[in-house]
């Protein structure tokens, strides 16, 4: 049985899902923070972890998060989760990658992924790395899209999908969460 890739992002209104909260000076501020999930919401990001085996990400979201969970000794325990997951970093740039378990992958992201994927019988979830999406989602590697639609529109930001992809989708699930976000999960068609 192979891993399956499963991606979990916050988006606008108008598909920005660049900054939620406000750490990578974009200058979009915390566009998350007014919003309060709720309970079930709460329950679906802590299922959605602790149900997860293995964590990618993409040099920008991987330096946000190093630079943050290592530090996060939360009563939930998702500082814990987070910090002891396997972590496969995509990135041409970086040497290293020095928060515990991770590893840089080499050579090729769809060979690298394809051998992630075989490698593992769980989830394999990626938060934001919208760079890393939009290399994977052509190559047909991501089985999931678990999108928390947030009612708001930035009018500008990086957006989950490029402009040049198209891709035919089919609803697995949508459920309200709080302050009317909406969570809409997505497979292959």
């Amino acid at each position: 049985m192979t891993g399956k890739i499963i991606v979990i992002e916050y988006v606008s209104l108008d598909g920005v899902i660049q900054d939620p909260v406000g750490m990578e000076g974009s200058g979009l501020g915390d566009w998350t923070g007014p919003f309060k999930r709720g309970p079930k919401g709460d329950k679906f990001q802590h299922d959605t972890l602790f149900n997860a085996e293995a964590v990618m990400l993409g040099r920008v979201t991987y330096d946000g998060f190093a630079a943050v969970w290592p530090q996060v000794n939360d009563p939930e325990g998702f500082g814990n989760r987070m910090n002891s997951l396997p972590k496969y970093v995509a990135s041409k740039t970086l040497k290293k990658a020095d928060w515990s378990n991770s590893t840089l992958i080499s050579g090729g992201l769809a060979e690298a992924t394809g051998k992630i994927k075989n490698s593992t019988s769980g989830h394999i979830v990626i938060y934001g790395s919208a760079s890393l999406v939009g290399q994977l989602m052509p190559q047909g590697l991501i089985d999931e899209y678990a999108l928390m639609v947030f009612p708001i529109i930035l009018g500008r930001g990086i957006k989950l999908f490029p402009s040049d992809i198209s891709r035919k989708l089919a609803l697995i699930e949508s459920q309200q969460f709080g302050d009317g976000i909406m969570l809409l999960r997505y497979g292959n068609a």
